[in-house]
C-alpha cells in the first residue's frame, strides 16, 4: 500500500511542477525586455474609446443644460423628460423627472402666464400646483402634480398639456415659478 501512495504523490508533484513551469514560461514571455527600467510616464495624449476615437467626457445627468439661457429660470428638457429649477447664479436648486403630456411645447423661452392651486386636468385627473406657460394646438401647457401622487403615461388619443411631476416636486415648482417667471424649453 505504501508503494501506491508514494506513486500517487510523485504523480501529483510532477503535475504541480509542470503547471508552475508553464506559468513561469507565460510570465517570462509577457515581461518587458528590461525589467529594471523605470516605468514610462503616462502619455498626455487623449484617451481613446474602444472604437479608436476620442472619449467624450461623461456628462452629469443632473447638470443644467448649457443651452438653456441665464439667470433664474425653469428649464424643461423635452428629450430628458427632466425639469431644473435654476437660481440667479445659474445653479440648479432642484431637479426632477416628469411625465410629458401628449402636446409638447416648442423649444424656446416663455414666461409663466397663470397658476392654479387645484383644478381638474384635461385628462379628468384632480391636479394641484398648476403652472402654465404656453398654449400649443389650443391646449394649455404647464406643469402640475396629480393629487393622488401618480405619474401615469397620458392617453395618446387625447390632447393634453399637463407635464406631470410628483407632489413634492410640485411644491417646489409652486414656490419657485410665480407669474412672469422664465421657463426655457430645450430639445
Amino acid at each position: 500500500m505504501a508503494r501506491s501512495s508514494s506513486g500517487f504523490v510523485a504523480g501529483l508533484t510532477a503535475a504541480a511542477v509542470a503547471v508552475v513551469a508553464f506559468l513561469a514560461y507565460q510570465a517570462s514571455a509577457n515581461a518587458p525586455a528590461d525589467v529594471s527600467a523605470k516605468p514610462k510616464a503616462p502619455s498626455a495624449a487623449p484617451s481613446t474609446a474602444p472604437t479608436g476615437g476620442p472619449k467624450k467626457p461623461v456628462k452629469d445627468p443632473l447638470a443644467v443644460p448649457t443651452n438653456s439661457g441665464t439667470g433664474a429660470r425653469v428649464v424643461y428638457g423635452l428629450t430628458e423628460r427632466r425639469v431644473w429649477l435654476v437660481d440667479t447664479k445659474g445653479q440648479a436648486t432642484h431637479t426632477f423627472s416628469v411625465m410629458p403630456s401628449t402636446v409638447h411645447p416648442a423649444p424656446g423661452a416663455y414666461k409663466v402666464t397663470s397658476r392654479s392651486g387645484s383644478v381638474t386636468g384635461s385628462d379628468g385627473v384632480q391636479i394641484e400646483h398648476v403652472v402654465r406657460f404656453t398654449t400649443e394646438q389650443d391646449v394649455a401647457i404647464g406643469f402640475s402634480a396629480a393629487v393622488d401622487g401618480t405619474l401615469p403615461t397620458p392617453d395618446p388619443s387625447r390632447k393634453t398639456g399637463g407635464i406631470r411631476m410628483k407632489r413634492a416636486d410640485g411644491d417646489a415648482m409652486w414656490t419657485f415659478a410665480s407669474i412672469g417667471a422664465k421657463v426655457v424649453v430645450v430639445p
